[in-house]
């Protein structure tokens, strides 16, 4: 079956442009995802002294207390 050469071009041009669109999610996916493991892994860093005690909780560290 003979295709007109157009017709040719046209699909060539929607499967490049499919290609291209993928990529870019992927990329754009994978940006996504390694960005929220960095921010989980800064979480967890920072877990011990960013978690409140409570509600009466102190706004100053506790080892950043002068001893009396």
């Amino acid at each position: 079956m003979l295709m007109h050469p157009d017709m040719l071009l046209v699909l060539a041009n929607d499967r490049h442009r499919e290609v291209i669109a993928e990529a870019d999610r992927r990329r754009l996916l994978t940006s996504a995802r390694l960005t929220r493991h960095a921010r989980r892994a800064a979480r967890k860093a920072s877990a011990v002294r960013g978690q409140p005690t409570g509600i009466l909780a102190s706004c100053e560290p506790s080892a950043a207390v002068p001893a009396r």
